[in-house]
């Protein structure tokens, strides 16, 4: 006897998008729908696939305000799965905690609400009983951890474990909840059903513990297909399957300029590059191109024009491409061949700030991330941020010297 299920969390339902630069009105549209689309697909895959159920592990809203839209949105496909008879299991994370302030919408009783204690629900299936256990926050920061109040696990029925959390110790992103794999494993579960992280990984395959990721990708930092899981037990081991549920897709290309030495030559490369990931990918993308192999001759030839020249005309030529793509950025890598001279005064620029200690990134950045207005709406910088951060000066400076040559 098997027993099937979704497994989806962090869809930041009305996510505001920032970052895309003078993206084209028309399709501006398109891309504030993303998420609500990514979250249509996700309902549509169910109600055509008729899982047992479905668990959401968290963050559904992309804040704790929770707008009307996006909440009538969330309803909506509740109603359609209840409709078909598909029961829901959901948690609140950080992001939409229950502290938070907004007007409700009444859920239909298909949806079990976990509140901010570990509880355990039950559900059966073709006489299979299924435990589920899980918590939503009760308020934005949950820095304790959680792990001690779930029970272990008991000889009869699957267990599943539902948690919104990082890894103990993992500063790649702001720690919420901390676990170790240990202790989860030490519950004995079948499964267990991450949120938080955005990016899709298993910390564990038998039994499988798991972040599905989130179900659209929202800026370059999230870059790639996103989605869900399906899950099926059978016999008492867990398998999934990964359902692509983006709208768009953020990405970063690599093109060589090796032996590039007119605009025309320059451009075919490009359009060739973004046609091929075009009909690779079949999705509409928003993409960040990356110079690479940047000799003389092709330093010099970038030289003769700025980087939003280069983008306007590259725009032009691919505006009547479909699926649609949009070159946000363009940037050249600093780690390659550009100007000897160049690479030796940046040289020892990159490698002060590769020593830098995260007191001292904190301290660079204390205007904005210790400002007394920014301080409630910006979350504890990681040590990810960091290295993006880091990324982006190197790219920007080497950009600027290689433009003014």
């Amino acid at each position: 006897m098997d027993v099937r299920f979704l497994h989806t969390a962090d869809l930041h339902l009305d996510t505001p998008f920032k970052g895309v630069t003078h993206f084209p009105e028309e399709k501006l549209a398109e891309l504030r729908e993303s998420t609500f689309q990514a979250f249509s697909t996700f309902i549509q895959y169910a109600l055509e696939t008729k899982p047992d159920f479905i668990v959401i592990v968290g963050d559904i809203y992309d804040g704790a305000h929770r707008s009307l839209r996006a909440q009538l949105k969330f309803q909506e496909g509740m109603e359609a799965l209840a409709e078909a008879e598909i029961p829901v299991f959901l948690s609140y994370g950080n992001h939409d905690h229950l502290k938070g302030t907004w007007t409700r919408f009444d859920l239909p009783e298909n949806v079990t609400v976990f509140r901010e204690e570990v509880v355990r629900k039950r559900i059966t299936v073709r006489g299979e009983t299924v435990n589920i256990f899980g918590f939503s926050y009760p308020e934005r920061h949950v820095r304790e951890s959680m792990i001690d109040a779930y029970p272990v696990a008991e000889t009869d029925g699957i267990h599943i474990g539902l948690l919104h959390g990082s890894v103990e110790g993992d500063e790649s992103h702001a720690v919420y909840a901390p676990f170790t794999k240990e202790a989860l494993l030490a519950k004995r579960y079948h499964y267990w059903a991450l949120g938080h992280i955005h990016k899709r990984q298993a910390l564990h395959e038998n039994p499988p513990i798991v972040y599905p990721g989130n179900l659209q990708g929202r800026h370059r930092n999230e870059q790639g297909m996103k989605g869900f899981y399906e899950v099926t037990i059978e016999n008492g081991k867990a398998t999934r399957q990964f359902v692509p549920a983006s709208s768009i897709v953020f990405d970063t290309l690599s093109i060589s300029c090796a032996g590039v030495e007119h605009a025309g030559d320059w451009l075919a490369i490009c359009e060739e590059a973004l046609s091929h990931y075009q009909a690779k990918h079949h999705v509409a993308a928003i993409v960040a191109l990356e110079m690479v192999d940047i000799d003389e001759q092709a330093a010099a030839l970038f030289r003769q024009s700025n980087r939003e020249e280069w983008l306007s005309v590259l725009r032009e030529v691919m505006q009547k491409k479909s699926p649609f793509i949009w070159v946000n950025e363009l940037t050249y890598a600093h780690s390659l061949k550009t100007n000897d001279a160049i690479q030796s005064m940046m040289n020892p620029v990159f490698d002060t700030m590769e020593q830098w200690t995260t007191e001292q990134w904190e301290d660079v950045l204390q205007d904005v991330y210790q400002h007394t207005r920014s301080i409630p709406y910006l979350e504890r910088l990681t040590n990810e941020d960091f290295e993006a951060i880091q990324t982006e000066v190197k790219r920007n400076l080497m950009t600027e010297l290689i433009e003014r040559g």
